[in-house]
């Protein structure tokens, strides 16, 4: 099993990883040019587009769990509906984004108070990249589904693709063509229709086989969306929450100034290159959850579950290491503004501390998500947003500033942990042995 949960998680580690250190060099090539406010739209337009792609973040989850169960059940016919259905859904939704592009930026930029500044650069950086949105939302379900069918190779391939091509052009865009936030979005544009085209080919030329299984008129019977909307209807409203509790900790940032808006977002840098390290062995749990529920192997889940937590925990007192050893170091690496390196400097404490509260919570989801226990898991969600995080900033911000985000933050995440712990032996065990 071992065996099993590493050839799904090491590509997976890479995949993810490949993620925020995309984000990581956007961050530190505006964190190097004189103007802070560089830095602080790429955190806000970043936000933005966090509002719209972790919102649908259900389609890559809520594929993998379903397609994962259909391989358990080995009907293939299943798979392929599933993958129709995602992406019928997935085009949908990219090209109605691009439709509504002025009132979502209106939208999204009314909820984030920062300088007239930072607001205008974010804008600009936000009207180039939304035309990526349909070329990101196929790769999000072509991703969930290769997952669900336990290959975890062809993600990583167009991970690795993408951030490549992303990253030459970055620099290319803004040290040669001066073109500073835009040059960053249009090069992630270019390398996500770049990476859409090439996961299809990859669709095609090795999966051609289940073609044979493709049903329009089934694809297109509301009843068949049944499943599919209900898994992803409760997916969606914890990932909303989720992405809530980021948003929020980056508007309360940039009303606190330029300076602190900075300094968390660089921390925010490495707690996500943090989260994504750790989300491998929870995407690992997410296939090999779908497949053992789907087979109705309870001993199977049993260790996959037991062996997931082990490794994500690992990895995370890896992390905590580093911050702890390296974290003035690393701040440079961003930045070399002497106030945002002292500013965040105060803060470092919360960040060494986040890898060993939050694993935990990561493998949970994967968990949950593979089981498709989508009720008990955006029940969970919505009661440590809402019972802990907001709670726990309200009452701390006038007394600790900015520590109180990332109070609010920790107990945030051990809250997610211990919810979905207790209700695991009756929304996960009991599914690998109850019939559907």
């Amino acid at each position: 099993m071992n065996k099993t949960i590493l050839r799904l998680a090491i590509p997976n580690i890479v995949t993810n990883l490949t993620v925020p250190i995309l984000s990581s060099v956007d961050t530190a090539l505006m964190g190097h040019l004189q103007n802070p406010a560089y830095l602080g739209a790429i955190a806000v337009g970043g936000v933005v587009f966090n509002m719209i792609y972790w919102s649908l973040g259900f389609l890559r989850m809520g594929t993998t769990g379903l397609t994962a169960q259909a391989y358990g059940r080995k009907n293939d016919g299943e798979s392929m509906l599933v993958f129709s259905q995602a992406m019928l859904v997935a085009l949908g939704i990219g090209f109605l984004l691009l439709l509504l592009q002025y009132p979502i930026e209106q939208l999204g930029f009314w909820l984030i108070d920062s300088s007239e500044e930072v607001k205008q650069l974010a804008i600009e950086y936000y009207y180039v990249r939304i035309w990526a949105a349909p070329a990101t939302i196929a790769v999000f379900v072509l991703n969930g589904w290769f997952l669900g069918m336990q290959n975890a190779t062809f993600p990583m391939v167009v991970a690795i693709l993408i951030n490549v091509i992303n990253i030459g052009l970055n620099f290319l865009f803004v040290y040669y063509f001066n073109m500073n936030v835009k040059g960053v979005a249009l090069a992630t544009v270019i390398a996500q229709y770049v990476g859409a085209a090439v996961s299809i080919g990859l669709f095609v030329s090795t999966y051609k086989s289940f073609f044979k299984h493709y049903n329009q008129q089934l694809l297109f019977q509301v009843a068949a969306f049944k499943q599919f909307f209900i898994v992803n209807r409760d997916i969606f409203i914890r990932t909303i929450c989720l992405l809530i509790t980021f948003s929020f900790f980056t508007a309360k940032s940039a009303a606190s100034g330029d300076v602190i808006l900075a300094a968390n977002t660089i921390l925010l840098q490495y707690l996500f290159i943090m989260a994504y390290g750790v989300d491998g062995f929870a995407f690992a749990a997410e296939s090999l959850t779908g497949r053992f529920v789907g087979a109705k192997d309870k001993q199977g889940l049993k260790q996959s579950i037991r062996l997931s937590f082990y490794w994500g925990m690992v990895i995370a007192l890896v992390f905590a290491l580093v911050y702890g050893l390296a974290g003035t170091s690393l701040i440079h690496l961003f930045t070399n503004n002497e106030t945002v390196i002292a500013t965040a400097q105060q803060y470092m404490p919360w960040l060494i501390l986040m890898p060993i509260v939050s694993a935990a919570a990561f493998i949970w989801d994967g968990i949950y998500i593979g089981a498709t226990a989508s009720v008990a898991m955006r029940n969970s969600m919505m009661a440590a947003t809402f019972l802990f995080y907001f709670p726990a900033y309200y009452l701390l911000a006038p007394f600790l500033g900015n520590h109180a985000l990332w109070v609010a933050m920790v107990l945030f995440m051990i809250a997610r942990t211990v919810l979905q712990s207790l209700l695991a032996p009756k929304h996960i065990y009991q599914l690998a042995e109850t019939k559907h």
